[in-house]
């Protein structure tokens, strides 16, 4: 799997079959991260994913206290990829840098206290409304 930014400066393979553990975030830093109501980020073990091409970061601390670090394109601003302190053992990537529709829908809705009421959630999904899940 390829995901890229919008450019294609930045990419971030991701080897096949790698299992992915995808989640829907709904806090305000999440909504300001992607100028829409949620993010959703595919996490894989972080030796399944490979990262090619310059990359700006920014970093911040969230509700937990841990460090997230998102990498993005300096050229176009798309992020491709996020990085968690607590877990450095594995990457995310932006479901959206795949351009896949037929991507998975994500397992766990995390901080849904500031979800859109609007914004419909898929059945099956675990919820963890304050997103203070401690298990992988």
């Amino acid at each position: 799997m390829k995901a890229s930014c919008q450019c294609g400066k930045l990419t971030a393979d991701v080897v096949d079959g790698a299992e992915a553990m995808t989640i829907a975030c709904h806090c305000l830093d999440c909504q300001r991260r992607t100028g829409s109501p949620f993010g959703t980020i595919a996490y894989f073990p972080a030796e399944a994913v490979t990262v090619s091409g310059g990359a700006s970061e920014y970093s911040r601390v969230g509700d937990s206290g841990q460090t997230l670090t998102r990498g993005f394109c300096p050229a176009c601003g798309a992020a491709v990829y996020v990085k968690a302190s607590r877990m450095p053992e594995i990457t995310g990537v932006p479901v959206g840098a795949f351009a896949d529709p037929s991507f998975a829908a994500p397992i766990r809705s995390v901080y849904e206290q500031s979800k859109h009421e609007w914004v419909p959630l898929p059945e099956g999904l675990t919820h963890h409304p304050r997103g203070r899940e401690t298990s992988w």
